[in-house]
């Protein structure tokens, strides 16, 4: 889906469950990783992460901008647009539209990037950052770490 369909999609919801036209721009952005979406006081635009159509579907993007449309909506309509008020949340359950984004896949996080090993008992410390060995000793045995290997 390109940002155009995306801007489509958008105004026909709009029109559709709100009843209401959506005048501003809704597009894709990617450096968006914690959240599905988000809406800009300032501008009035709606970011939506992508990750929301590609990872978990179609019903998903759309809950997801049923949810920022409640927030562009009520600001426009100068009454209460934050997830704690009652307005929010009586207009986001009249149009169905999802509460939270699920939490977005990240595959590409290591767990771990260095390992050290103790010389005397061989306990093992794994590590995402370096660290200076003549520095640090083993926390069981206080024994000399030595470096192992970088996992890249």
């Amino acid at each position: 889906m390109t940002d155009s369909e995306l801007q489509q999609l958008v105004m026909t919801i709009s029109q559709r469950d709100f009843h209401r036209p959506f005048r501003h721009r809704a597009y894709f952005n990617a450096r968006l990783r914690t959240t599905g979406g988000r809406y800009q006081l300032a501008s009035h635009d709606i970011d939506i992460n992508p990750k929301m159509l590609t990872d978990f579907g179609e019903a998903t993007l759309i809950g997801v901008i049923k949810h920022e449309l409640c927030h562009y909506h009520l600001h426009l309509s100068h009454r209460g647009y934050q997830h704690r008020d009652p307005a929010f949340k009586q207009l986001l359950a009249q149009v169905g539209g999802s509460r939270y984004a699920p939490a977005p896949k990240h595959p590409r996080v290591q767990p771990y990037r260095y390992l050290y090993k103790c010389q005397d008992c061989g306990q093992t410390y794994p590590r995402k950052r370096r660290m200076n060995t003549d520095r640090y000793r083993c926390g069981r045995c206080r024994g000399p770490l030595k470096f192992v290997e970088k996992v890249c």
